[in-house]
């Protein structure tokens, strides 16, 4: 699992790192995107259904959101 911190961005930043680091990932690894801001926990889902991601969920990790997607392609 590969994880990315973008605790303390704001909306889009976020979206954008994940879509940026998801290609240097191998197809079927998840990565475990950490962010604080609140509009994360619609626009990482909505940004998985538009690129054909499979989003796993949320958790939480040292109290922060925690966002899971797995690379599909």
């Amino acid at each position: 699992m590969s994880v990315l911190d973008c605790r303390g961005q704001r909306c889009p930043l976020p979206v954008i790192a994940l879509a940026r680091r998801l290609p240097e990932v191998e197809v079927g690894e998840v990565v475990r995107v950490l962010a604080d801001d609140p509009a994360a926990a619609n626009d990482i889902p909505a940004w998985c259904r538009m690129r054909g991601q499979e989003y796993l969920g949320a958790t939480e990790v040292d109290g922060s959101p925690a966002f899971d997607v797995r690379r599909v392609s």
